[in-house]
């Protein structure tokens, strides 16, 4: 990280759980970072969109959880992962008041406010949901270990994800690009997946595949994704 530092470097934007890994960040690799963004006067961005989706009994940790970094960090969140709200297009962030107020400036010239449907969803989501949302999370668990599993007995090499909902599987023993194996898949198996090539020239040879369905969908895919993947594997 010294290496990509400039004169010119304002922020980093960082975003755990991540989305397409799922891979989650510990409290020593946060304070690390932070220290390293001090040490250097740079900026946190930190989208934390599935900081209530964690796995296996580990616990999101936010760079605000030291009093040291809350003058340099901007906290992204949101409505649609925890409390499946998506369409409802509700987020807010946190941050130093001067950024607050610059922010302001900028977003009372875009839109006036969130719409009131959403508000008022936020409002009951934050009142009485909390147990629906940990009921949530618990059978994404399960999903996720299908998926896992899954992946391991077709063969394909993954990091197994410890946030989100989302595996990344590597798939370069087919011989095909992501964006190849995506169209292919599609075509031949009617699964979609990502390809991981949308998440910049690292993910390629990769692709991204949510378990936010059911486990009767996620098995079946499984199957034809086996099939598949037989059928290319060199």
């Amino acid at each position: 990280m010294e290496k990509a530092v400039t004169d010119k470097t304002r922020a980093i934007l960082l975003g755990y759980p991540n989305n397409p890994t799922g891979a989650i960040m510990s409290k020593e690799q946060i304070k690390a970072i932070g220290d390293w963004a001090v040490k250097h006067d740079i900026m946190i961005i930190s989208d934390e969109l599935y900081a209530h989706l964690t796995y296996g009994g580990k616990k999101h940790t936010m760079f605000t959880a030291f009093p040291e970094f809350k003058d340099r960090t901007v906290v992204l969140n949101g409505f649609s992962k925890a409390y499946a709200m998506t369409g409802l297009r509700l987020g807010y962030f946190t941050a130093p008041a001067a950024f607050v107020q610059a922010a302001n400036l900028l977003h009372q010239n875009v839109v006036l406010c969130a719409n009131i449907t959403a508000q008022y969803g936020a409002i009951a989501a934050l009142k009485y949901c909390e147990n629906d949302m940990l009921a949530m999370v618990a059978e994404y668990e399960k999903r996720r270990q299908i998926m896992i599993d899954g992946f391991k007995k077709i063969g394909l090499p993954l990091y197994e994800p410890e946030g989100a909902f989302y595996v990344f599987p590597c798939i370069k023993q087919t011989g095909l690009t992501s964006m190849e194996f995506v169209e292919k898949l599609l075509t031949e198996e009617e699964v979609l997946v990502i390809p991981g090539s949308s998440f910049g020239s690292s993910g390629e040879g990769f692709i991204r595949c949510s378990y936010a369905y059911s486990e009767d969908n996620l098995r079946e895919a499984l199957t034809r994704l086996d099939r598949f993947i037989r059928k290319y594997t060199k």
